[in-house]
């Protein structure tokens, strides 16, 4: 008995079974080389015409018609399968299917309009469709961000394309395959939207392998503040090992995983938190020093702390009135680096002590940038961060878990400020 498989672009993967060898089936010298050269070995085959959410029977006979066609096309109609190769011969009668059933609407949560956290209420959404150079996947969980806040307020508009469905990252398994991604897989990825839901589609670059020793839960925190913490501290922000940064919001998500990194990667890390207990949490992360910001002066302490050279580098959430005092806590040559404005936009500051300490100033936003973007920072993360999740210099923080359908507690969570590490909903 021969075997084979034929893959097609969505992720199906069909298993021919030839119950006696080839040869023996056909006559003629033409028909038997036809066969040979067949042989077992896998084909690429993309759909059309297909749905690909059409269900079908693990191990269930199909019939194979051979037709006429230059490509290798596979068309799922009804329960047959078409396969467009003018060198397969009608007396090899069986296929067998073994995929995964994906259902036509799913859970998710989409908020109607702007407002409070009441609007988070699960609704029925269609199960998205995956492009060419996306996978789709069963969602396990997703993490909660401040940027999700800002969106169900109405404050963060979404880039073009991305979906209404409320979630920036999500962990679970592909279902349907493209580019490295096999069926079953376990991921974890940084999306425009969608991860609010049992379902979401990524593009296949910003995916990545969950770290070794990782649950679902743990990983779906990982993505969104990994991601933003390297480009923003390790390349905007140009810190290297032996230097000094500062971090504001010590136990956010974006804090904590600024502790983590910045202990792996040989800095002296300063964070600021609201309390006594955020503050010795942050040291238990691994923090050199934890600031309680309600009473003491920020500035006043990093002077202390670092004998009055101030720090190389601001990692700054907050804004507002924080980025002239934030310019204060900086060395000669420093760099402040901006992510989020919490305490808003607009700032007054002495440009005379930026060109005489020749400091830099310098942010980003990582929701809109390209495809291409987030796939290089997904492939320098995968190198140099993911394998010391394996050694335990890295560790996923997660303060809390809330099921989908409570995502509105989990929104009271964050805007309550009394987290420590990453939200995460369970799907």
């Amino acid at each position: 008995m021969k075997n084979f498989a034929l893959n097609s672009g969505s992720g199906w993967r069909l298993t021919r079974t030839l119950p006696l060898p080839l040869e023996q089936r056909v006559g003629g010298a033409a028909e038997r080389r036809r066969a040979r050269q067949l042989g077992p070995r896998s084909h690429q085959f993309r759909l059309q015409h297909g749905n690909p959410r059409m269900k079908f029977v693990d191990r269930q006979p199909v019939e194979v018609l051979p037709r006429q066609s230059g490509n290798d096309i596979v068309e799922f109609r009804a329960r047959l399968i078409f396969v467009h190769r003018t060198d397969v011969d009608p007396a090899c009668a069986q296929v067998n299917i073994a995929a995964m059933t994906i259902p036509t609407t799913m859970t998710a949560i989409d908020p109607a309009a702007p407002g409070g956290p009441e609007m988070l209420v699960a609704v029925t959404r269609p199960v998205p469709v995956a492009a060419a150079d996306e996978v789709l996947i069963r969602v396990h969980a997703a993490g909660v961000n401040r940027p999700d806040i800002l969106q169900r307020l109405g404050l963060y508009p979404m880039p073009p394309g991305a979906p209404s469905i409320m979630g920036l990252e999500v962990a679970g398994e592909v279902v349907t395959a493209a580019g490295r991604w096999q069926v079953g897989d376990r991921v974890c990825a940084l999306v425009a939207g969608g991860g609010y839901a049992e379902y979401c589609t990524a593009p296949v670059g910003q995916c990545l392998p969950i770290p070794d020793g990782l649950d679902f839960i743990a990983a779906a925190g990982l993505p969104e503040t990994y991601f933003t913490v390297w480009s923003n501290l390790f390349e905007r922000g140009r810190a290297v090992a032996g230097e000094t940064i500062l971090v504001h919001g010590g136990t956010s998500g974006i804090g904590t995983t600024a502790i983590l990194l910045g202990k792996a990667f040989g800095l002296t890390v300063i964070v600021t938190a609201g309390s006594t207990a955020k503050c010795a949490a942050a040291r238990d992360l691994g923090a050199d020093h934890a600031i309680d910001y309600k009473a003491h002066d920020f500035v006043d302490k990093v002077a202390g702390i670092t004998g009055g050279k101030g720090v190389d580098v601001v990692l700054d959430m907050v804004g507002g009135d924080y980025i002239p005092r934030n310019l204060a806590c900086l060395a000669d040559e420093g760099r402040h680096v901006s992510i989020a404005l919490q305490r808003g936009a607009k700032a007054e500051i002495n440009f005379g002590l930026v060109m005489a300490r020749r400091l830099t100033l310098t942010g980003s936003t990582l929701r809109p940038r390209p495809v291409a973007f987030k796939t290089a920072i997904a492939a320098t993360l995968e190198a140099k961060v993911w394998p010391l999740f394996a050694s335990g210099k890295l560790r996923a923080v997660t303060d809390t878990t809330f099921a989908l359908a409570d995502a509105a507690d989990a929104h009271r969570r964050m805007e309550a400020g009394d987290h420590v590490g990453k939200i995460v909903l369970t799907v």
